[in-house]
């Protein structure tokens, strides 16, 4: 929780110190009022007192109460400045940090959660940076000074008081005792929730096709009833609080003016006495009854801030899950630092060297002692088993992962010394899975940034290679046609081509396709090859891919088994010497159309 202070801007500090200085006033203003009250009961209580004096108290009083409610807005103002600002700040920083995770650090929280944590938790932590400001500050003050005016005053009337105090305190821890143990829960089980959110929208499709509605909504319950639950019971303990605070000060009211009748009952006062000592009893008793009002309203101060107390303490252990889950996203240790070359000795040239790649926590490499090249031009393909690596292999050539062992080479030099913009100007990656933006069709081709400006003829010409523009034209906007989130608008075959077209438009020298077909059909796979081929001339290609016809044509393929190397060659020499491609070009295509297609 501390660390995420420390980053408050300088002026938020200042402005927190000046809303302790106006607590410290509102405080004073605020116990000037029950010396006012007793000086009138006194006023009351004198024989010979002018109207005037009564007005001149009233005055104070209602110069207090103002003074207090001007400085308790202002307090309020600043506060909530100072928490929105600062919520802003920390929310700017964590999806800063999210968007420089790598493929690695991302896999260790889930959606559901970072979506949490970048709403919800910081939300808890502006609830209490609002409420702190205000209450934290002010309490412990406000009851300091409390206790401090009324020690001197009447030792029996302070005794009232103290044991008020010992019976709210014990209150408070015992019920903190029992509370904070929930809290601490109530975050991960708003995760499960999110999450199951997310998973059913996200997977509507499967979810009616497979008539898991029922099912859906009992996962959803019981995540649901888990928090609701949890939530009951905090709130329940919360609702406890209030009567037991209630009878705490009608027995702090009744013992304090049960003690102060016994003492001004005390003090006799003599009848058959002189003036002097009749006036002095009096005085002595109506000072009493001045001591009993004022007692009254400071021992309603000290259990109303011990109160206000219990509200910050109840936030606090919430706050502090939400801190840490949030520095756990700020302090997590990026694996994928930027270098800072910015020029190459070669141009569109991709080499592994020796290169084997193990995931965090795993017990075994998935990629073991890779090694190929790929010229200016040519056309490398990666096929294999499913999990043999392939997928990897191209991450690890667009640097989502650094290579365990080995070296990566993208024109000469090794992809780790490249600065950001510098690596992903030269290449152009399309993931497995397309993904588009809530933007229009020109939008989504034209995203980012490259090394040149993506203007709207580059945007009809990649859309033209990537066997696009004629569905996109048929769309009542053409290249204004809104694309909705993820692309939910669109065929699985019309995102995958929108993806391409958002990468060739790049002009980027080396285009990495990691199974980016295969929602493809066999005519527009063709086509679209051949495309890239004639109209990119001088790009490098490098393809992973599951279909045969998708890869034969390439200048090498590149076979792996279960992460090594099977085999390198081309389609007519891996038929002939490597049995792992043999078995996989047959599973798919008879030896006939092989033949054929040769």
């Amino acid at each position: 929780m501390l660390h995420i202070l420390r980053n408050m801007k300088p002026r938020d500090r200042w402005l927190a110190l000046v809303c302790l200085l106006l607590v410290c006033g509102q405080v004073y203003f605020d116990l000037r009022l029950p010396d006012y009250t007793a000086e009138i009961t006194v006023l009351i209580s004198s024989e010979v007192t002018e109207l005037s004096e009564y007005y001149s108290a009233g005055a104070k009083m209602l110069g207090c109460a103002l003074c207090s409610a001007v400085m308790t807005v202002i307090v309020g103002y600043f506060a909530a400045r100072i928490a929105s600002d600062f919520s802003f700040d920390v929310r700017a920083k964590l999806f800063d940090k999210v968007s420089a995770l790598g493929a690695g650090e991302i896999k260790k929280f889930s959606t559901a959660s970072l979506i949490t944590r970048t709403t919800n938790d910081i939300t808890q932590i502006q609830m209490l940076i609002a409420m702190g400001l205000q209450m934290m500050l002010r309490a412990p003050i406000m009851a300091i000074w409390a206790i401090i005016k009324i020690i001197g005053k009447s030792w029996q009337l302070s005794v009232v008081v103290a044991a008020a105090v010992v019976i709210v305190v014990t209150s408070l821890i015992i019920l903190l005792a029992v509370m904070i143990p929930k809290f601490r829960i109530v975050q991960k089980q708003v995760d499960d929730v999110n999450r199951i959110t997310q998973e059913n929208l996200n997977g509507i499709r499967v979810v009616r096709a497979f008539n898991a509605e029922k099912y859906q909504e009992e996962k959803f319950d019981g995540a649901n009833t888990s928090l609701m639950k949890t939530q009951l019971f905090t709130g329940r303990g919360m609702a406890f609080l209030s009567p037991i605070m209630m009878f705490v000060q009608s027995c702090v009211s009744v013992g304090i003016y049960y003690v102060g009748a016994r003492l001004i009952n005390n003090i006799n006062v003599p009848l058959n006495g002189t003036v002097s000592e009749m006036m002095a009893a009096v005085t002595d008793r109506a000072t009493i009854l001045g001591d009993v009002v004022s007692f009254s309203s400071y021992a309603l101060y000290v259990i109303m801030s011990f109160v206000m107390l219990l509200m910050i303490f109840m936030m606090l252990p919430r706050a502090q899950v939400s801190a840490t889950r949030i520095n756990e996203v700020i302090d997590c240790d990026i694996a994928v630092q930027e270098g800072t070359e910015t020029k190459a000795t070669e141009s569109g040239t991709v080499e592994f060297k020796d290169v084997s790649f193990r995931y965090p926590d795993a017990s075994e490499d998935c990629l073991k002692h890779v090694s190929f090249q790929a010229k200016k031009g040519e056309t490398v393909a990666f096929i294999g088993a499913t999990g043999s690596g392939k997928s990897t292999l191209a991450g690890l050539a667009a640097r989502l992962y650094d290579a365990t062992s080995g070296k990566v080479l993208v024109d000469g030099k090794e992809v780790s010394g490249y600065s950001f913009e510098t690596l992903y100007n030269k290449i152009g990656y399309i993931p497995q899975k397309a993904t588009l933006f809530a933007d229009t069709v020109e939008g989504n081709i034209s995203f980012g940034k490259s090394a040149q400006k993506v203007t709207t003829d580059d945007v009809e010409r990649a859309l033209d290679i990537a066997q696009a523009s004629d569905f996109v034209h048929a769309m009542d906007d053409g290249l204004q046609s809104h694309i909705s989130q993820s692309g939910s608008n669109v065929s699985g075959g019309q995102k995958q081509r929108l993806a391409i077209a958002r990468t060739i438009a790049r002009k980027p020298e080396i285009l990495i396709f990691d199974d980016s077909f295969s929602a493809l059909d066999y005519k527009t796979d063709r086509v679209l090859r051949q495309r890239i081929k004639t109209d990119l001339k001088g790009t490098t290609c490098l393809i992973v891919a599951q279909r045969i016809g998708t890869i034969r044509h390439a200048d090498r393929i590149v076979v792996l088994d279960n992460g090594a190397v099977a085999g390198i060659g081309t389609h007519e020499e891996l038929m002939k010497n490597c049995e792992v491609y043999k078995q996989i070009a047959l599973s798919q295509l008879s030896a006939d159309e092989l033949a054929a297609n040769a």
